[in-house]
């Protein structure tokens, strides 16, 4: 990969900085999660020709029909799931595209989890990943509303793809006390927070949001 993972112009740290300051305009105020995204070079990510654009608070297409969502949703999901000081632990994400996000989570834990349903997609976060130096995070080529039970239980689950109810194999592999993330509905979406206490399943819901559907198998 000929990108440079520093950047210059529009892709420069100054850049990324304004980025995160932005965030915080915007509500977001676990430096913990700001830190993490500043971390990680977001242009990297993104189709070359979209490169000037990687810091701007926007979702941007990926191909397949795919979008890497924008920094704020991306922190708001995350934030979520670190609110009250809780760690992240054993995490997985639903959704890997690009593999941006699970870039951010490796930033904030050692054990992320991030499935992805599209093979070609799969490849580029791969080289995305390793472009960065990122190789702790465990990728698979899997439908992503069977979860990884080969891997479960998870503390942590974030899912980027929009469900039109919440994934049954989803709830079955969070731990006790754990955390799951993801965009609901299908005409409108929002966030929904759901935590395991005990037997009972505790729902929050957040943002409204927009994000592409949670389809079943494999391509």
């Amino acid at each position: 990969m000929n990108r440079v993972v520093s950047g210059t112009g529009m892709t420069s740290q100054r850049t990324r900085a304004r980025m995160i300051e932005r965030l915080r305009e915007q509500g977001i105020d676990d430096e913990e999660v700001l830190a993490a995204i500043a971390a990680v070079p977001r242009h990297v990510f993104v189709e070359e020709a979209l490169a000037s654009r990687a810091y701007e608070d926007t979702a941007l297409p990926l191909g397949f029909a795919q979008t890497i969502s924008q920094p704020y949703v991306v922190a708001r999901m995350i934030e979520a799931l670190c609110a009250g000081g809780r760690p992240l632990g054993k995490t997985l994400e639903i959704g890997a595209g690009c593999g941006y996000q699970a870039a951010v989570l490796a930033q904030l834990t050692d054990e992320v989890f991030a499935i992805e349903r599209i093979a070609p997609l799969l490849a580029k976060a791969r080289l995305n990943l390793r472009a960065i130096k990122q190789l702790k995070i465990r990728l698979k080529h899997a439908d992503g509303r069977l979860g990884l039970p080969e891997a479960a239980p998870f503390d942590s689950i974030i899912v980027a793809a929009a469900a039109a109810r919440v994934p049954a194999a989803l709830v079955q592999q969070l731990a006790p006390g754990g955390r799951m993330i993801l965009p609901l509905g299908v005409a409108t979406q929002q966030l929904m927070l759901i935590e395991k206490q005990g037997e009972a399943l505790v729902e929050t819901r957040l943002d409204a949001v927009r994000f592409v559907p949670l389809l079943t198998g494999i391509e």
